[in-house]
This record gives structure tokens, C-alpha cells and sequence, in this order.
């Protein structure tokens, strides 16, 4: 029994703890709802206050948006008003450009009106004048009948006169359409053109420059390059080559020869033997072989600088040192060298324009006149001795056919020949190019300007431009246009036929008429 009852007390503890667990995890678990929903009520209003924060910023992003969209859209409503104000402004402007073009147009149709309304009354006199003309010129020719009583000879002549003035009028007409068509052509026929007329130049000959004048300081030292019986005087000839003439010309020696090179020479030569004060047969010879070779050195140092500063390469060192002899050689009064520099420049020029090869024109135009300083003398003109030169040093035939054909001396059998012919004229005639006698020069100038004077109808001519354009200034009453154009023609013709001059003569004639009335 007992056992029974302690199992019935352990079944009874044992339902009672069970029944407090229950109870004590019943109320826990109440416990954690409670807190649980004590949380969730948290959480609730947390996310109540952070959905009402995040409303707040939304609402404040959304107003400024508002406000900034709201300016941008003020701005712009404010540049399209400025915009539109600026159209008006510039409608405005329009307006008033075209009313003032209106008004403009309406005085200028007033105008207008009133010039033809000028005009008719203008005609209606001219018509007056025309008809009584006619009348006067009917009575005056019967009157002419009656009274002249002409033979059959001198009528035949007078109307030959007449027919010649109006075939000399209609041929200046077409003289001057041809010359109109020819320069409308000129961009088409420019090659042709130019390689056909560059030929036609002409160079004016004059004096060539033969003597150098030695300067001294005193007359005594005369004396000493005479020489005992003179000796000093003879030994310096025979040395250079070169005649010495001492004359009364006080404090001066002329230095006479052809050749430029022996003059520069006895000149050199001379300077230095007077510094020295030595002057005798042996110190002449000595100073003058000693000047020769010194030149000879400047001659090739010449050479080389001019070669160089012209761009030409592969030149022959004999031709070099004949390019430098140019500088000691003058042609006309002309410097050789100078002259052959400017040539070839000009030919360098025209063969670009022409569309030819520059380098060989330049080169054919230095070495045109290598002729004229030769070192042995040669029957031979110098073109077609420089041509032979040229040929012997290994130049291109183009060039030899320049140099030879220069004077027209060799057929022109390339097409840089006619262009080194026309720059060589060129060179030589141009104003300044080579002296000239003044009083030959002042009196070609006064020919040119009286035969002008010469013609009827003219009232001042002048001679500008150192002789090269002539201006004929004729007197509107007594020259029209048509006897304007006649006489450029003729005086042109005249200077042509009966004068001597480089290059050309440009003619220009004047016919100017004034009408001047004054407002009182």
C-alpha cells in the first residue's frame, strides 16, 4: 500500500509540476507577446515617424523642384519676350528702311519724271535746231551750187578727201576691235602670244666705257712713274697691256685699254707701287704679277658668290671664273656682271609664267654674254663664241642654243632662246639701265615732245617716265573722240617710223571737256 501511494504522489507531483510548467511557460509566453507586440507598436510608430520624415523631405525636394522648374520656366518665358521684343525692334527697323525706300524711290520717280519731261523739252529743241540745220545747210549748198562753180577735178578731189577721213575713221574702228578680241583672247593664246611678241625688243647702242682716270695726290709723283727716259712708264705697259697718258690733267693718269680686267690691273697695280714709293722696272714687274694672281683669286671668289646667290649648281670652274671676269667687263656702259644677274632673273621669271623650267632659264641667262670675256681672242661674235664656250664645258644644248641665238646669230631651236633674247633686251633697255650722253637724252626728250606739238589740235605734250610714255593733252573743241583715237595712232606710227629709241614709247592722248557755271 505504501508503494501505491508514493507512486500516486509522484503521478500527483508529477501533474502538478507539469501543470506549473505549463502555466509558467503559458505566462512567459504571454510575457513575449507582450513584449512582442510592445516592439511591433514601436516599430509602428518609428515607421510612422520615418514615413512622416521622409514625406517632409519629399515635400520640401518637390517644392524646391517646383520653385527651380518655376524659375528656369520664368527665364525662359523672359528671353522669348526679349526675343520677341527684338523681332519687333528689327520689324520696326524694316518698316522704317522700306517707308524710307519708298519716299526714296517716289522722289527719285519724281525725279525722273521731271528729267524725261527735261529731256523732251530738250529733244524738242534739238528736232528745231535739226530741221532748221537742214534748212541751212539745203540753202547753203545752193548757194554753193551757184556761186563755186568747181571743176570736175577739184570736185573729184575733195570727194576723194572726204572718202579717205571716213576710210581712216572705220579702219581706227576696227583696228581698235581688234585689239579688244585680241585681249579678250589673251588668257587663251598667252603662250603663243607671248613667245611670238617677247621677240620684238629693241637696245639703244652708246658709248663704251674704254679708260680708267688714276688719281694722285701731287703732280710731282708724275715723275716718278715716267721714269728715267722713260722706262717706269714703259715697263708698266708692256706688264698690264694698258696705255698711260700723262698729260696737264693736274693730280690724274688715264689708264687706257679695251679690255676692263688690264685696266683694274695697271689701277691696282699703280696703287700700290705709289704707296710703296719704289718705282722701278723689276718692283713693277713683281707688284704686277703679284696684283694678277690676287685677281685672279677675287675673279673665282666672284664667280662662286654670284653662282651661290643665284641657286646655280654643277657649273663648270671655267665658267665660274668667266662669271667672275663679268664684274671687271662693261657692255654700254653697262655692268657685265650686273647685267648678266638681272637677265638671269628675268629669264628665271618669264620661263615660271610660262610654265617652262626656271633653274635652266636662269642658268642660260647669266652665262648669255660669258662671250664677251674670253680668254684668247676669237674672231667669233661673242654669242657664238659664249655658245661654244658653253658647249666645250659640258652645258645642256638648250642653253647653247640660247647663248648662240641671243643676237639671232643661230637658228632658236628651244623655247627659253626667244626668252633669254627677250630679258637681254629687256635688261639693256630699261631706264637706267645703260648711260646715256645728257644732252642726247634732253634733246630725245624735246623731239619726242615737239613732234607731238606738231599735230593739230594739241595743246601741251610731256614726255614722262624718262621718255617712255608720252602724254598728248588736245583741245576738246578741236578733237573728238574719234580724232583722239586717230591721232594716238599716228603719233605712235610717227615716233615708230622717224625716231631712235630703247624699248617702247607708250601714247596717250587726253580729250577732256569742262562745262562750269556758277550759282549766284
Amino acid at each position: 500500500m505504501e508503494s501505491i501511494m508514493v507512486i500516486v504522489v509522484g503521478v500527483v507531483a508529477l501533474a502538478i509540476g507539469i501543470i506549473l510548467g505549463k502555466l509558467i511557460f503559458a505566462k512567459n509566453t504571454q510575457i513575449k507577446i507582450q513584449e512582442a507586440e510592445e516592439k511591433a507598436n514601436r516599430i509602428v510608430e518609428e515607421g510612422k515617424l520615418t514615413a512622416e520624415n521622409i514625406k517632409k523631405d519629399k515635400l520640401l525636394e518637390a517644392k524646391e523642384k517646383y520653385l527651380q522648374m518655376k524659375s528656369e520656366h520664368e527665364k525662359e518665358v523672359m528671353q522669348r519676350n526679349q526675343k520677341i521684343s527684338e523681332s519687333e525692334n528689327r520689324i520696326k527697323q524694316k518698316e522704317q528702311s522700306l517707308n524710307q525706300k519708298n519716299e526714296q524711290m517716289q522722289k527719285q520717280v519724281t525725279e525722273n519724271e521731271a528729267i524725261k519731261e527735261n529731256l523732251a523739252r530738250q529733244i524738242e529743241l534739238v528736232n528745231i535746231k535739226r530741221s532748221e540745220l537742214e534748212k541751212h545747210q539745203e540753202e547753203h549748198i545752193r548757194r554753193l551750187e551757184k556761186v563755186a562753180g568747181l571743176t570736175a577735178e577739184e570736185a573729184r578731189n575733195q570727194l576723194v578727201e572726204s572718202l579717205k577721213e571716213e576710210a581712216r575713221t572705220q579702219a581706227l574702228s576696227h583696228i581698235q576691235e581688234i585689239i579688244e578680241d585680241a585681249k579678250t583672247k589673251a588668257n587663251k593664246e598667252a603662250k603663243k602670244i607671248i613667245i611670238q611678241s617677247i621677240q620684238r625688243t629693241a637696245a639703244e647702242q652708246t658709248i663704251e666705257n674704254a679708260i680708267t682716270v688714276f688719281n694722285l695726290e701731287s703732280d710731282e709723283i708724275k715723275g716718278q712713274i715716267i721714269g728715267r727716259e722713260g722706262r717706269n712708264i714703259r715697263a708698266i705697259e708692256a706688264a698690264t697691256g694698258v696705255d698711260l697718258i700723262v698729260d696737264d690733267t693736274p693730280e690724274a693718269i688715264v689708264l687706257s685699254s679695251f679690255d676692263p680686267l688690264r685696266r683694274e690691273i695697271a689701277r691696282l697695280s699703280l696703287q700700290r707701287l705709289v704707296q710703296d714709293g719704289r718705282i722701278h722696272p723689276a718692283r713693277i714687274e713683281e707688284v704686277v704679277e703679284k696684283t694678277k694672281r690676287q685677281l685672279e683669286e677675287q675673279v673665282m671668289e666672284i664667280g662662286e658668290r654670284t653662282v651661290i646667290e643665284l641657286g646655280i649648281h654643277g657649273l663648270h670652274k671655267e665658267l665660274v671664273r668667266m662669271v667672275g671676269k663679268m664684274r671687271f667687263r662693261s657692255s654700254y656702259g653697262q655692268n657685265l656682271l650686273m647685267h648678266s644677274k638681272e637677265t638671269a632673273n628675268l629669264c628665271a621669271v618669264m620661263a615660271a609664267e610660262l610654265g617652262l623650267n626656271p633653274k635652266l632659264a636662269k642658268r642660260a641667262g647669266l652665262l648669255h654674254d660669258i662671250g664677251k670675256v674670253p680668254d684668247e681672242e676669237s674672231e667669233l661674235s661673242h654669242a657664238l663664241l659664249g655658245a661654244k664656250l658653253a658647249e666645250k664645258y659640258g652645258e645642256h644644248p638648250a642653253i647653247v642654243n640660247a647663248i648662240g641665238a641671243h643676237h639671232d646669230e643661230m637658228e632658236m631651236s628651244y623655247v627659253i632662246s626667244p626668252i633669254v633674247q627677250a630679258c637681254d633686251a629687256i635688261s639693256g633697255a630699261r631706264p637706267g639701265a645703260r648711260r646715256e650722253i645728257m644732252q642726247s637724252y634732253l634733246q630725245r626728250i624735246k623731239d619726242l615732245e615737239n613732234l607731238a606739238m606738231g599735230y593739230d589740235g594739241v595743246e601741251k605734250a610731256y614726255a614722262i617716265q624718262a621718255g617712255r610714255e608720252l602724254r598728248v593733252i588736245v583741245e576738246s573743241e578741236k578733237v573728238t573722240d574719234n580724232d583722239a583715237d586717230r591721232l594716238s595712232f599716228e603719233i605712235a606710227n610717227k615716233i615708230q617710223n622717224d625716231m631712235q629709241y630703247p624699248g617702247q614709247i607708250k601714247v596717250t592722248v587726253i580729250r577732256e571737256r569742262r562745262a562750269v557755271n556758277v550759282a549766284r
